[in-house]
C-alpha cells in the first residue's frame, strides 16, 4: 500500500511516520502533487498555527491538491482544523472540506486549562474508522457532571482550539464543553487527537484508516 504524508511547515511529523511504519508500511513524506494524488491513502497531520500553515499551503499550491484528493484522507490535529471552513486562530480562512468553524476554548472556571494537554475519552463513535473500539456493554457514570462510559477509549490531545459539534461529527470529547474529536465527510476523515500518540487505541484507528 502506498501511503503519503503531506509535507508542510508543521511539527510532530516524525511520530506519525513512525506510527505508520509500525503497521508495516513505509510512508512517503512529500509535497509533490502527483505523489499525493496517486497515493492509496493520504495523511495530513501536524501541530502548528493556522494562519502560517494555511499561508504555506497556499504558497506551495497544496490547498487545491488536498481539496482534489479522491482517496481516503486523514487529517490529524491542526490537519483537522485546516480542513474546516474558518479558524479563530489568526482569523484564518481554511479549506472548507468540513462545514464548521474552529473556535478557541474559553475557560469558564479556574481549573479549565488551555491548552488541553493529555488523555481524554472518545464517545459517540461512528464510521469504520473506530471499528473495534465501541464499548460492547454499558458502564456509564457521571464525572464532573459529564456522562462517561468506563469502557470508552482514551486518546491523547494537545490543542487550544476545537471544532464544535456538527453534522460531520463522528466522535466527541469533552473539555469545558462537548466538541468534535473527529469528523468525516465523503473521503475525508479527521481527528483532533493524535492517533500516533494514543497507544493501542490510536494504532487501531490508524489500522482502520488503512483498511477503509
Amino acid at each position: 500500500m502506498n501511503i503519503a504524508i503531506v509535507k508542510y511547515n508543521a511539527g510532530n511529523i516524525r511520530s506519525v511516520i513512525n506510527a505508520v511504519k509500525r503497521l508495516g508500511v513505509e510512508p512517503i513524506y512529500t509535497d509533490d502533487a502527483n505523489l499525493l494524488r496517486n497515493a492509496d491513502r493520504v495523511i495530513f497531520p501536524g501541530q502548528g498555527e493556522a494562519s502560517t500553515a494555511m499561508a504555506y499551503l497556499r504558497e506551495h499550491g497544496l490547498v487545491e491538491v488536498i481539496r482534489s484528493l479522491q482517496q481516503p484522507v486523514l487529517g490529524v490535529c491542526i490537519g483537522q482544523q485546516l480542513l474546516c471552513r474558518h479558524s479563530e486562530e489568526g482569523d484564518t480562512e481554511c479549506m472548507g472540506i468540513f462545514d464548521v468553524d474552529v473556535r478557541r476554548f474559553r475557560p469558564e472556571r479556574k481549573e479549565d486549562k488551555v491548552p488541553v494537554m493529555g488523555w481524554n475519552t472518545l464517545t459517540n463513535l461512528k464510521t469504520p474508522l473506530f471499528k473495534g473500539l465501541v464499548p460492547d456493554e454499558d458502564h456509564t457514570a457521571k464525572t464532573d457532571g459529564v456522562t462517561v462510559n468506563s469502557r470508552d477509549p482514551y486518546a491523547y490531545f494537545v490543542h487550544s482550539y476545537y471544532c464544535p459539534l456538527c453534522e460531520e461529527t463522528i466522535a466527541q470529547s469533552h473539555h469545558i464543553l462537548d466538541y468534535s474529536a473527529a469528523l468525516h465527510r465523503d473521503n475525508f476523515y479527521a481527528t483532533q487527537f493524535h492517533p500516533e500518540k494514543s497507544g493501542d487505541v490510536g494504532e487501531q484507528i490508524l489500522r482502520n484508516f488503512l483498511n477503509l
